[in-house]
């Protein structure tokens, strides 16, 4: 299952803007998708298309309040659907991974203003449950209360807050793009300055050949643990403090990179990650000077990356 893969980017997308993936599962073969165990197709049955029920405002701690339904299901919006008017432009395949929240049976969550709540009337004649004007959706992958597994997928998909927004914990600035910061989280002491996000190229090496490498020179990876359908990195926490994500890239300042599936992910910190070929990609806070491959292998999880976006898996 998936949600198809659009036939051409538009040619006015820059990396700073967040992009939605073009990505599908017909682009990655076996060999290079990594991805985690189970994530190839959603868990049978799934959440279904039942209504909200009473909703409820369940506070996280990755994104503060989050709307759910009366299972404590998150519900999600879709960033490619309008709210003004409401319509949803998940369809097919796409409405089979998220479940729409059929319109009826609902009571606004304690706290919640009640006129936020509607409905629109799908192409297929059924109706959906709306917030604020933004259809609403579960995520089949979701299988217990609680779960976010939906959150920031293919840099289209978000979680509700209470008010119909993308739920955020904080203030707006912690979504704000790191084009040009170091990573939020401090690396460990002693590790290499932050990565510089205002280029990348192609370095070639005795031992990787070519692969590319940030604006100060430094080798970028990627993480065997990630995947590109649907777009996801799952390196959080203590991981990207020692694996700090390279922030967007303008097209225009990446020398020889593969411009196919040149987009940035909307990580669920609220950090802005580049992606190439769909994959998210880091520097290694153990390289210390350009040139370092230290990240290389380890842990049999991380590599460097080819112009193309693929692994160069040389020890």
């Amino acid at each position: 299952m998936g949600m198809k893969r659009a036939t051409t980017l538009a040619a006015a997308a820059v990396a700073v803007v967040l992009a939605a993936s073009a990505c599908g599962p017909s682009d990655y073969s076996a060999s290079d998708t990594a991805q985690p165990a189970g994530a190839a197709a959603p868990a049978a049955g799934g959440p279904g298309n039942q209504p909200g029920g009473q909703l409820a405002a369940s506070t996280t701690e990755q994104l503060g309040p989050v709307l759910t339904d009366s299972a404590g299901l998150t519900l999600y919006r879709f960033d490619k659907d309008t709210a003004k008017p409401p319509k949803s432009n998940c369809e097919g395949d796409c409405a089979k991974t998220w479940p729409v929240v059929a319109a009826g049976d609902v009571t606004a969550a304690a706290g919640m203003d009640p006129s936020l709540l509607g409905e629109v009337v799908r192409s297929d004649g059924t109706k959906q449950l709306t917030v604020a004007g933004w259809p609403a959706y579960r995520f089949n992958k979701d299988a217990k209360p609680g779960d976010l597994k939906g959150q920031g997928v293919g840099g289209v998909w978000f979680a509700f807050g209470p008010d119909g927004k993308k739920a955020a914990k904080g203030a707006p600035a912690e979504a704000a793009p790191a084009a040009s910061a170091a990573p939020a989280e401090a690396p460990p002491a002693g590790a290499a300055p932050a990565q510089a996000a205002d280029g990348l190229s192609v370095a070639k090496d005795p031992k990787l050949g070519d692969h590319i490498v940030d604006g100060k020179g430094m080798t970028v990876y990627r993480f065997n643990k990630d995947s590109a359908w649907p777009m996801v990195s799952n390196c959080v926490g203590d991981c990207v403090a020692k694996w700090p994500v390279v922030p967007p890239v303008d097209k225009a300042n990446a020398k020889g990179i593969t411009e196919k599936n040149y987009l940035v992910l909307d990580r669920p910190d609220g950090k802005k990650q580049q992606t190439i070929d769909c994959w998210p990609v880091y520097t290694f806070s153990g390289d210390k000077k350009p040139g370092d491959i230290n990240g290389q292998g380890v842990g049999g999880t991380w590599y460097a990356v080819s112009p193309d976006g693929k692994l160069i898996t040389v020890q």
